[in-house]
């Protein structure tokens, strides 16, 4: 995997890049639709690739591990080939679900033990076994283990848990390199950043991930209940760390407005389901604010979606949208979820053409108290 730097913002961090990989290219900042088991729920990949222009999906090494398994796995020759996306695939390495799903665990210097959240079976993930069943998995890029705190933890348990979250890292960087790519294509791990909300925690979480030499890094551990003034703090601090010639990928976050002051603030790379599961309870975004397609307004609105979105938004009149969440029909699920991603990826492919005129941070200035506006 490589990393190009194309771009600056003159008057902030933000920037725009090129991340070439064996199964094509990525032009950042990107958002990243969750697949988490392998599908971007209720959206079909045809329409992934032509309606939202996807470039890069998740899948959850948690998740996968527990179904439909390694063994169909590698016989499928990888998710790739499983699933039939032919485009780069990211896989959280499963600690956050190992610590949020699993109410039975074990945590020691070795790995963690758990008990599936389907069925209660017994199980173990350490750090190598992570990056084995990433190699299985066949993902493009690879998160190492580590342990996700709660976003409350005082200090002294952020501490501990991040000195285990780095010698887990070691582990990783060790197995990485005593192993090889199961598939014909090669594979990159990215270090995650954990620290919680203490500022020299996070420094010393950033220094010890940049010495890796890592084709990226991610920033975990945030938009967990912290302030969003905090989180954007957090962010700043590490990435004055993070080497400026690698990709820089914030976790799980989040809304429009958090997406748009982390691209000013030097991240390059975002996933969150919020996308989805805000569309399939008849949520959805735009450049105008947030619609609730429930609300009675829209029972006789026959405009279209959104006359400036996709093909699908375009097509369909609110009102129709509006007579499918009623009725319950799962089609309102699916095109809520379409137009959802489908703005996501406009709202960064928009940021990177900004970036790319050097006005970035005057057109987010203009845009960014309107999109947490309820319409």
């Amino acid at each position: 995997m490589t990393f190009e730097l194309q771009y600056r913002d003159p008057a902030s961090e933000a920037r725009a890049g090129l991340i070439t990989t064996d199964h094509g290219c990525i032009e950042t900042p990107i958002f990243m639709p969750v697949g988490t088991c392998g599908s971007v729920k209720g959206v079909h990949f045809s329409e992934l690739r032509e309606e939202i222009g996807a470039q890069i999906i998740l899948g959850n090494t948690y998740h996968l591990y527990l179904r439909p398994g390694l063994d169909i796995l590698r016989a499928a020759g990888g998710l790739h080939r499983f699933n039939t996306w032919d485009r780069p695939i990211l896989t959280d390495s499963g600690g956050f679900q190992v610590f949020s799903l699993t109410s039975i665990r074990k945590l020691r210097e070795e790995g963690c033990e758990f008990r599936s959240h389907i069925d209660g079976s017994k199980h173990m993930f350490t750090p190598e076994n992570v990056v084995d069943t990433q190699r299985v998995i066949g993902a493009d890029i690879m998160m190492a283990f580590d342990e996700c705190p709660p976003g409350d933890s005082d200090y002294q348990y952020a501490k501990k848990s991040l000195k285990l979250t780095q010698r887990w890292l070691d582990r990783c960087v060790e197995r990485m390199r005593q192993t090889q790519p199961l598939y014909g294509h090669s594979q990159s791990l990215f270090p995650i950043v954990q620290g919680c909300t203490y500022r020299d925690l996070r420094i010393d979480a950033a220094l010890h991930a940049a010495d890796k030499g890592a084709d990226g890094y991610a920033i975990g551990g945030l938009a967990v209940g912290e302030p969003t003034e905090v989180m954007y703090e957090m962010i700043e601090v590490v990435n004055d760390i993070l080497p400026e010639d690698r990709p820089r990928y914030l976790m799980g976050v989040g809304t429009p407005q958090n997406i748009l002051e982390a691209i000013e603030r030097g991240v390059d790379m975002f996933d969150c389901v919020m996308p989805t599961r805000n569309g399939r309870n008849a949520n959805l975004f735009t450049y105008q604010g947030t619609i609730n397609m429930r609300n009675k307004k829209w029972a006789t609105d026959f405009s279209p979606i959104d006359p400036e979105g996709c093909h699908i938004d375009r097509l369909h009149t609110k009102a129709y949208l509006h007579h499918l969440f009623k009725a319950q029909e799962l089609l309102a699920m699916q095109i809520a979820s379409i137009h959802n991603l489908a703005f996501y990826l406009r709202l960064v492919g928009d940021a990177r053409k900004h970036i790319q005129a050097g006005d970035f941070t005057q057109w987010k200035a203009g845009i960014i108290d309107q999109l947490g506006k309820r319409i």
